[in-house]
This record gives C-alpha cells, sequence and structure tokens, in this order.
C-alpha cells in the first residue's frame, strides 16, 4: 500500500517536500513569541493583503477580540493593547 508521500502529486508534493525541509508553508507552526508591543509587534504571515486574526488576551479568557490585519498597517487589539502586523510570504 503507497503511503500519502509516496502517491502525492502536484501542490501537495511541493508542500509535503516542504514540510520535510522544516519550512511552514502554511504559517500554521508555532512561531517565535513576540512582545506585541508597536516597536516588535506579532508578526503574521499571509498570502493575500488581508487577514483575520484572533487575539487571546489573557490564558483563561474566555472570549476571543477578532482584528482585520491589511498590508503595510499595524492593528492594535482593543482590550490587552497588543501590536499585530501583516508579513506577506508565499508558497514554496
Amino acid at each position: 500500500m503507497a503511503t500519502d508521500e509516496e502517491q502525492a502529486t502536484g501542490m501537495e508534493r511541493k508542500v509535503l517536500d516542504t514540510i520535510k525541509k522544516g519550512v511552514d508553508p502554511y504559517g500554521v507552526f508555532p512561531s517565535k513569541p513576540y512582545g506585541g508591543t508597536k516597536d516588535d509587534p506579532h508578526l503574521v504571515p499571509s498570502l493575500t493583503n488581508v487577514r483575520l486574526v484572533g487575539c487571546i488576551c489573557e490564558e483563561d479568557a474566555t472570549e476571543t477580540y477578532y482584528i482585520w490585519l491589511h498590508k503595510d498597517k499595524m492593528e492594535r487589539c482593543p482590550s490587552c493593547g497588543a501590536h499585530f502586523k501583516l508579513v506577506p510570504c508565499e508558497l514554496p
């Protein structure tokens, strides 16, 4: 029986090969911690010019604040004040 890697083709094959090399093709692996300040914002990778992110302000928070990020514009969470910035990235 063939494995997923053996029978993958096209984009799926590229993604599997990229993951094997240790690169995160979709930005789903945990990123390095950022301060979330204006000088050191949370960097959010995106394939498009806009992305929706959720900020869970405290570890035991029961609600999520959603923020639309736009290319070349920094946004701030209205609850905790953390800063976020969209960073363009490309698929391998």
